[in-house]
């Protein structure tokens, strides 16, 4: 899987977030995420998580066999980056 379809896969998912998918290894089923969306706001960090992996659906246990996430929300983002 292509890391621009996983990003599909989560923007889709999880309305008006930012993303960025790296393939970590090369073969195309190793991915690092940042996903930044404000309705991460007031969420754990397993429930921000699980958002993704909802976003990513059957696809995660199929193409994807590993997935690293940071998970922010823009408040979170603003702080991280400060």
């Amino acid at each position: 899987m292509e890391p621009d379809a996983v990003k599909i896969l989560i923007e889709s998912g999880i309305p008006e977030s930012q993303v960025e998918v790296v393939d970590t290894t090369g073969t195309k089923d190793h991915f690092s995420a940042i996903v930044i969306s404000d309705s991460f706001e007031g969420l754990s960090l397993v429930e921000q998580h699980q958002t993704v992996y909802k976003a990513v659906g059957d696809h995660l246990t199929k193409e994807i066999h590993a997935l690293q996430l940071n998970t922010y929300s823009s408040t979170q983002w603003a702080q991280h980056n400060s």
